[in-house]
């Protein structure tokens, strides 16, 4: 007897509470690293702890932290997104361009996020209807979108942006210690979490990466979610863009060019299956923070960026495993 009051494959029932797995929950031990983080960084210096520094400290990842949502959606319905950091600099470089040409900047830059979500569409139509795998057609985008903005800029650099679009990337609110940017991602991170967890989306989404045949046949619109879910990722791609633009104050085909890496570990890290179906965003929210502190700490204690790159894949490697052995525990 099927007990799902929703009827859709591929979700499990709510586990009983149990004070096992309530400290089991790999977000509680997200939690505990982040703390920890926060108190080995403020040992390095007195005034990490301060809240104008912990503030500030947040410029440096939070476009990473709007594109992370996103990725978590993708990587839900069992797909990937590769194309992520090449439609950050294909729309900022539309926008630049436009801008260059004499368009007002708010034009310019409604012209870049049409131009990154033309691209997330584009990458969620042909893998549905070509049927190829998302990481073949989007690994051919990541090259096509960052070629076209090369094109676009000749190699070149955009700059001289006006200072009430810097005011995105660079301004607090009001006379408070809050960046513009960290409000946008609150705002963001409370809307996709409403989104997949209190919505049927969200359950159709869960549905999908735990057995896309199954949610196909029981008529969930497998087709249409996971186009709008890309065409989405485009979009969120080309505010992180402009976000970007905004806070270097220049446009660069090169920008983000590293960001892939990160983005797929932290998801990873905050407790998404690579194999899709589980997940939560507060879980991906405190691994972009617990990434983001101990980036932080590594730089205050002026560690060569060849050391970060190590230390955040041996925290990808922990990400894969530790989730397992967790499950493991539980099971037993």
């Amino acid at each position: 007897m099927n007990n799902n009051p929703n009827n859709i494959p591929g979700i499990s029932e709510r586990r009983p509470f149990s004070l096992r797995f309530f400290f089991m929950r790999w977000e509680w031990i997200l939690v505990v690293l982040v703390i920890i983080s926060i108190i080995i960084n403020s040992n390095i210096t007195p005034y990490f702890f301060k809240v104008t520094n912990l503030f500030n400290m947040t410029f440096n990842f939070m476009e990473l932290g709007i594109v992370v949502l996103i990725m978590t959606f993708v990587i839900i319905i069992g797909q990937i997104d590769l194309s992520i950091g090449s439609n950050m600099a294909l729309s900022s470089a539309v926008m630049g361009i436009s801008y260059q040409m004499g368009l007002n900047i708010w034009i310019a830059m409604l012209l870049g996020l049409s131009a990154g979500t033309l691209g997330g569409f584009f990458n969620g139509i042909i893998i549905r209807r070509v049927k190829i795998h998302s990481i073949v057609i989007t690994l051919a985008t990541y090259s096509l979108y960052r070629g076209i903005a090369y094109i676009l800029l000749k190699d070149k650099a955009v700059t001289g942006y006006p200072p009430k679009f810097l005011y995105l990337g660079q301004g607090y609110i009001g006379n408070s210690p809050v960046p513009v940017e960290l409000a946008i991602f609150v705002v963001l991170a409370i809307l996709f979490g409403l989104i997949l967890h209190k919505s049927t989306f969200g359950r159709y989404m869960y549905s999908i990466g735990n057995n896309e045949l199954a949610s196909r046949y029981s008529g969930i619109p497998v087709d249409r979610i996971v186009v709008t879910i890309y065409t989405a990722s485009g979009f969120m791609s080309a505010l992180a863009g402009v976000l970007f633009t905004s806070r270097v104050s220049v446009t660069r085909p090169n920008m983000a060019e590293a960001f892939l890496f990160e983005i797929i570990t932290i998801v990873l890290l905050g407790g998404v299956s690579i194999y899709g179906g589980e997940g939560s965003i507060i879980g991906v929210v405190l691994s972009l923070f617990l990434i983001g502190v101990i980036s932080r700490g590594m730089t205050l204690i002026n560690i060569p960026s060849e050391m970060m790159s190590i230390v955040i894949g041996c925290i990808l490697i922990i990400a894969i495993l530790i989730p397992k052995v967790l499950r493991r525990f539980i099971r037993e």
